[in-house]
């Protein structure tokens, strides 16, 4: 897109995206105002509850009229997105059939939806619900297993991301490449986007929704992309709830003093249901997102911190953007005017949501590499489960600085511990940070086309410690010593034709199977308490599939007999005998679809898995099939901007069937990418 000044600009972005994506838009604004049962019908009931009770809409009204007041600018530049998806729904909403099929008429947005898309987007982000399984956790195995399962799990956002410096490369000057993890949904979270002005002319992925280019960008002079830090900046409070006079309700502060409560009611339109009713409390420390039964009575005991029969609490919600009344929106234009490193680092002091890890570089040799984003001070606590609201030693403390480091050789983000580490509690296993560090440091010469390389490898380093117990293994039926043999001589790599990888993955599932229904996790079985939005952080055997490594490998829990699992599940195995299948007939992808399309073609198969640089994440013990990988890949080129790389997994249309819908996917399920194409008298208009 080119306009005649900024603001025509990102008017036109929006106009643009209301064009391409109407039917996305609308699932996302409707999302985050918790009104998508309205006509996605009563599985949709669930989310439209915690985001109401999150207070989401609320929060993003709130955020952007502190911005009207703070910084009228970025609010004028919003608005004017805005004016522009407003312009182009109708004509977005005509091109696409759901609309029709499920009764949604568009109606225009209000200035501070993109802001609403942005927190229910990221409101799960720092996986809070983490908080609720080590309290179970806790209470089933003890206190001090309540990290035992702690890594990066199945519902939570991730990268890769490395920056190769100019001495590295063919050009002399820096590379940045990477990939964003998330669900993969139809249509794409991510936008190709290019946005031209006298002011500027940045290309990079944009979040559907909202205005500018806030992850990844290139400006020609100057290059940025992000990770996930894994940082934790969300709190759980438990909270004691009463009556107070004339029936008002009442939280007990850290004062010791009763405080107020707001409340109110909220209904739900429900598509070929009944309407639901719902109540929305907001103590001090947030709004209320688990209501246990009975706290509202008199007995003020109701609610307390511990209980003994392990039944719901209480929970308010105390998250950044809400408290701050920000959400750092002022950095989007300001990353679309950068030129240098120096001017992406100073527009970063302000991020506030999500906390990332960040490269970036320039045409200068200028390189970064820092976080950024709002993380809370407070008490060690409040990090692992939830702690009581009560207790003044638990209230937040001002803000955490944000960590930065000197790049040395190559920077590498993926989601392991290193410069967040003093933010979080949870991270990933290191192997996908030291696969691409070894696999960069085989060349001195890195050229934009060779990153391919680094984002199609397939080794899975988190195999080892598994297959690390089967030479110990006596007394092995002949099926099982063959499966043995077969397994250790496999070369790790999860590639889409092999066989080998398939089999690692049937005897991976028993294992997690079988460890899940030992006797020792009793307490964890079953499904979870609590909201069903939760549920995914809370289900025992996913959480064993993605911690099977260290597991295997901890002190933890000594009357867990694990060999005895492992070698039972090779002889089942073993036993199951079945006929050889690639990785990719069973590991295919499988997006989130609002409104799902009975008339779809097969996914695609894939290669990868959670572990790997080529992240396709199945859920060893659930399921071998893919819905988390590669959202975008991307390769910035500060020497040449049009040698940059980029593919998404669907395509740049959000309209089932149009030639631009789908067009991108067989390219990505290869780690294949194609040209940033930059020269305007390349590009061929193919429709008004």
């Amino acid at each position: 897109m080119r306009a005649e000044d900024e603001l025509r600009l990102v008017r036109a972005q929006g106009r643009v995206t209301a064009r391409d994506r109407a039917w996305q838009l609308e699932v996302e604004r409707h999302r985050a105002e918790g009104s998508s049962a309205s006509f996605l019908g009563a599985e949709s009931v669930t989310w439209d509850r915690f985001a109401r009770q999150c207070r989401l809409a609320d929060t993003a009204r709130l955020c952007f009229e502190s911005m009207e007041a703070d910084d009228p600018a970025t609010a004028a530049w919003v608005r004017a997105y805005v004016d522009g998806v407003n312009e182009g729904l109708a004509a977005g909403a005509a091109r696409d059939e759901r609309f029709a099929r499920t009764g949604l008429t568009p109606t225009p947005w209000e200035p501070w939806v993109p802001l609403a898309i942005w927190v229910a987007t990221h409101i799960l982000f720092a996986g809070f619900p983490t908080k609720l399984w080590r309290e179970r956790v806790a209470r089933a195995l003890g206190e001090s297993a309540q990290t035992l399962f702690a890594t990066d799990g199945p519902r939570i956002a991730g990268s890769n991301g490395w920056m190769v410096p100019g001495d590295r490369t063919t050009s002399g000057a820096a590379i940045i490449a990477g990939d964003p993890h998330r669900f993969i949904e139809d249509p794409g979270v991510y936008q190709q986007i290019r946005l031209s002005c006298p002011e500027y002319d940045v290309l990079g992925l944009a979040v559907p929704g909202v205005p500018g280019l806030a992850h990844f960008g290139h400006t020609g002079s100057a290059a940025w992309a992000i990770t996930n830090a894994m940082s934790d900046y969300q709190d759980l409070y438990v909270e004691q709830l009463r009556r107070g006079p004339a029936g008002a309700v009442e939280a007990l502060g850290p004062d010791g003093l009763w405080e107020p409560v707001a409340r109110h009611t909220e209904t739900i339109a429900v598509a070929g249901g009944d309407e639901v009713e719902i109540e929305v409390l907001e103590t001090a420390r947030g709004p209320v997102i688990v209501h246990a039964d009975g706290d509202l009575g008199a007995d003020a005991a109701a609610g307390a911190a511990e209980r003994a029969d392990g039944s719901a609490q209480t929970l308010s919600l105390r998250y950044p953007p809400r408290v701050r009344r920000d959400l750092g929106f002022a950095v989007l234009p300001a990353l679309l005017r950068a030129r240098t490193v120096a001017d992406i680092d100073r527009a970063l002091d302000g991020w506030a949501e999500p906390v990332n890890v960040v490269h970036a570089a320039d045409t200068q040799g200028g390189l970064l590499h820092r976080v950024a984003g709002a993380v809370p001070l407070r008490h060690t606590a409040n990090r692992l489960r939830p702690v009581p609201a009560w207790d003044p030693q638990y209230a937040w403390q001002g803000w955490a600085p944000t960590p930065a480091e000197p790049v040395q050789g190559f920077a590498v983000m993926a989601n392991a511990r290193g410069i967040a580490s003093p933010l979080g509690v949870e991270f990933a296993p290191p192997h996908r940070a030291d696969r691409i560090r070894e696999l960069l440091s085989g060349s001195a010469d890195w050229s934009p086309k060779a990153m391919a390389d680094v984002h199609r490898d397939t080794r899975l380093a988190s195999a080892e410690p598994l297959l690390a117990l089967l030479p110990g293994f006596a007394d092995l039926t002949p099926a099982a010593q063959a499966l043995r043999t077969r397994l250790l001589a496999w070369d790790r790599r999860m590639e889409a034709d092999s066989t080998d990888a398939t089999v690692f993955a049937a005897f991976r599932t028993a294992t997690v199977r079988r460890l899940a229904a030992d006797p020792v996790f009793a307490e964890l079985w079953g499904a979870p308490p609590g909201p069903e939005v939760f549920h995914p952080w809370l289900y025992l055997v996913p959480k064993i599939g993605y911690a099977l490594e260290g597991l295997l490998t901890s002190s933890l829990v000594p009357e867990l007999d694990r060999a005895a699992h492992v070698r039972a599940a090779l002889e089942e195995t073993a036993a199951a005998d079945g006929p050889d299948t690639a990785w990719s007939q069973v590991h295919r992808l499988t997006p989130w679809q609002a409104l799902p399309d009975p008339d779809a073609p097969r996914w695609p198969g894939l290669g990868g898995d959670h572990d790997c640089v080529n992240a396709t994440s199945s859920v060893p013990g659930f399921t071998d099939l893919t819905a988390r990988a590669s959202a975008a890949r991307y390769v910035w080129d500060l020497a040449r901007r049009e040698n940059s790389l980029w593919a998404v997994p669907l395509g740049a249309d959000g309209v089932t069937g149009t030639p631009h819908h789908r067009d991108q996917l067989p390219l990505w399920a290869r780690c294949e990418l194609v040209p940033v194409v930059t020269d305007w008298a390349r590009l061929t208009k193919e429709s008004s």
